[in-house]
Parts: C-alpha cells; structure tokens; sequence
C-alpha cells in the first residue's frame, strides 16, 4: 500500500491511455511560447544595447570579480525579464568555463511582496543550486534568519565567489524594497560576507529610482536603463523566430502580421503577441481546425484583453479594487450601467469595513475610480442632474461586472462584503 494521494498507474495500464497519443497537429515546441521561457541570443529581437549593458554589469562576476548593480525599467512586455535572466544565465555559464562559483537568484517581488518572503525566495533559490540538501524553514521564521542563511557563519555564500539576484517588479515590496536592496547591495561593505553580489532590480515604473533612499541609490550605477516598447516590426519579428513552436504548415501566413499588430497597438508588449499566438493555437486545437487562422487570433486577442484587464485590477491599491467592486455590485444588481460616485460611495462604505479597512474619504473614491478609466476598465463622465442636483460624475464598468467583481476582491473577503451588503439591502 501506498499514502501517495497522487497515485501513478503502471505502465501496462497507460499503453492505450489518450494522453499518451501525440496526435498535436498544431504545435511542436509549444514551450518557445511561454512568457517564463528565455531563448537563445538568436531569438532574440531589438535588445542588443539593453543585453550589452547588462553584460558590463555581470561580465565581471563570470571571473569572480564584483559585479555592479543596475535598475531596469520599462513597460510590461519589454523584455525587461528576459534580458536579464538571459545575460545571468551566459554570465553563471562562462563562470563554470572558469572555475568561478557563480550563484543566481530570480524573485517574482509581485508574487513574493514582503521583505520576509523574498529573502526566502532568494535563500531557496541559492540553496537549490549549491545545497540541496540543507534544510531550510520556509515559514515562521523572519527574514533576518534568511539572511543569515546567507551569509552566516556557515551561510550558503560562504565558499561562492559571486552572487546576481534579479528582483522583478520590486516596487511590489512597497516600503521593503528599500531593505532588501540595502542589504543586498551593501551586504559587503557591511561586511557580512567576503561574496561579490549584484543586483539587478526590474520596474514597470520609470519613477521608481525616486523612491529609494540614499543607502541604496549609492549603491547603484547612476543612469538606469529604460526599455522602449517594441514596435509593430520588431514584434512581428520576434514572433517570425518563435515561429518554430508550431508545425510546419500550421499557421496560415496572415496570422503573425495580425498578432504583431493588436500587441503593437498596446504599447508594444512582446509578452501579450506571445499570448495571443499561443492562445491562437489552442483555440484550433480545441476546435480540430487543420491552421491557425486571423479568426483564432481575434479570439485570442479577446481573450487575452479580459486576462490583462483581470492582472490590471488585482494589482490595484485595496480601497481602488474594493470600489471599483462597488461599482460592479451595483451594475449587477441594479436597472442602470452608469452610477454616481456618491452611489459608488456609500456601498464601498459598506465593503471597506466588511473587509476590516477604515473607509477612505468621498473625494478619495472619486480619484480612485477616475484611475480605473486610464486602463479603459471603466469610463467616467461630467454631467449634470440640473438646478436642483448641481454637476457631477458617472462611471459605468466596460467588463463584465462579475468577471471585475471576482478580480477586485477575494472569494473569502467576497461572502463577508455581499453578506453585509444584503443586510443593508443595497
């Protein structure tokens, strides 16, 4: 007997199993399609300054000499990730030509978003590479025993000549970021350990380095680098060296232009074409369709649109999304589509203490919901009810309003917030 609850048949039993059965007559490397992969240098289109100035950061820890810290900027889908784990990973590779130990780290910081969980994801990820084997708590303990972990009396950097964490996204960590970078960077300075690290600290937001403080901003090279949105060539290009991840024949040949274009028109996110064309692919797959065509991309550019719009309101600030849920309550249970910020008002009043906040102000809410038409979740409008009522603004939600409702607020904050809406019966 076993206690696996994931239990695997025999192999007799899975000779004739339909999963077995390579019948994709679609894709053939589907993984070139992931946003997490990183290609070769080939593959890649329109970053060679942006790979050439990261190489002069990190070329020196591949000879285990100090490496330098460098901010990377730019909008989502600029290749921001891929430039940077794609320039570590040649930087660990020549290091092992060399006989140089060079230890890497990659932090998701909108998935890890405190200083605690980073410095375990960082202390994980090192002892994955050197030490498997080491036991390392991974909850109830802060993140100074992380540190530690690292550069301890017996810390996993003890016998590594150099160290690169990438920090994704790191204004996610919010007030954090400033201690994770402090003491990453000056960790040995401070001396904490005879290790060279570097850090490479990525942002979608070009006003970042506004907000670290001197510690860190004197640890990093002056000038950050900004990636640019890629255009309408460069991703249809992009797209043409990726193209290899279906089967020969299986796209029809208007599909790539079409694709490069709708991801173009969005500020030239790279990541959101590789989304479209997969989804694409998926889409004539499920259907038995023998290509690819325009139709399976304008439904994966739908598709891929109400994703964007779902990642857009779960990273919005937690009096936004619980007011933008008002708004979408009200769409879903009342006769109209278009409401007052005051109406909006006095169900987040409800929503807020449901889910143990302190209401902001009237005017507060009204600059909040003004924000979500800047990414068209919603639109708003002046207008006026008359002598009697005086001017004022509308919103109506532009997504479905249970699609925005699910986004906005967990499924257990959800049933606290309709429970107490329904005794007030709005």
């Amino acid at each position: 007997m076993t206690n696996d609850p994931i239990p695997t048949p025999s192999i007799e039993d899975l000779q004739e199993d339909p999963m077995a059965e390579e019948n994709d007559h679609i894709f053939e490397r589907r993984e070139l399609l992931r946003p997490q992969h990183v290609p070769d240098k080939s593959r890649i289109v329109g970053r060679d300054q942006e790979i050439e100035l990261v190489e002069e950061l990190l070329k020196p820890a591949a000879v285990g000499e100090p490496p330098e810290n460098g901010f990377l900027f730019g909008k989502t889908g600029t290749g921001k990730s891929l430039v940077a784990k794609h320039v570590t990973g040649r930087a660990r590779g020549i290091a092992q030509m060399k006989d140089v130990s060079l230890a890497a780290a990659y932090v998701d910081c909108d998935q890890y978003n405190t200083e605690t969980r980073a410095a375990r994801q960082i202390v994980l990820a090192v002892r994955d590479s050197i030490d498997p084997d080491r036991n390392i708590p991974e909850s109830g303990v802060g993140a100074s025993r992380y540190y530690d972990e690292l550069w301890g009396d017996d810390g996993l950097l003890t016998d590594v000549d150099a160290f690169v964490a990438i920090l994704d996204e790191i204004d996610k960590l919010g007030e954090d970021s400033t201690e994770v970078l402090s003491k990453l960077s000056r960790s040995e300075e401070a001396g904490k350990t005879g290790c060279y690290i570097g850090v490479l600290a990525i942002s979608n937001k070009t006003d970042y380095t506004d907000a670290p403080d001197e510690r860190v901003a004197s640890s990093f090279q002056d000038d950050p680098m900004v990636f640019p949105p890629y255009d309408a060539d460069q991703i249809s290009e992009i797209l043409e060296r990726r193209a290899d991840a279906f089967k020969e024949g299986a796209l029809s040949d208007d599909v790539i232009p079409l694709a490069a274009a709708l991801a173009a028109r969005d500020h030239g996110d790279a990541r959101r074409a590789l989304d479209i064309l997969r989804t694409a692919g998926k889409l004539a797959k499920k259907t038995g369709d023998k290509q690819v065509t325009t139709d399976h991309v304008n439904q994966a550019d739908e598709y891929s649109d109400i994703n964007r719009s779902i990642k857009l309101i779960q990273s919005g600030t937690p009096h936004a999304r619980y007011a933008l849920f008002a708004l979408a309550y009200l769409t879903k249970t009342k006769l109209d589509d278009s409401f007052r910020t005051t109406e909006i008002f006095d169900v987040y009043k409800q929503i807020a203490p449901a889910v143990g906040s302190d209401p902001v102000t009237h005017q507060r809410i009204l600059e909040l919901m003004k924000k979500w038409s800047l990414p068209e979740i919603t639109e708003n409008y002046h207008t006026g009810g008359g002598k009697s009522e005086g001017s004022y603004r509308e919103h109506r939600l532009l997504h479905d309003s249970e699609i925005v409702m699910n986004a906005a607020i967990s499924s257990e904050e959800r049933k606290e917030v309709i429970d107490q809406l329904n005794k007030q019966r709005i």
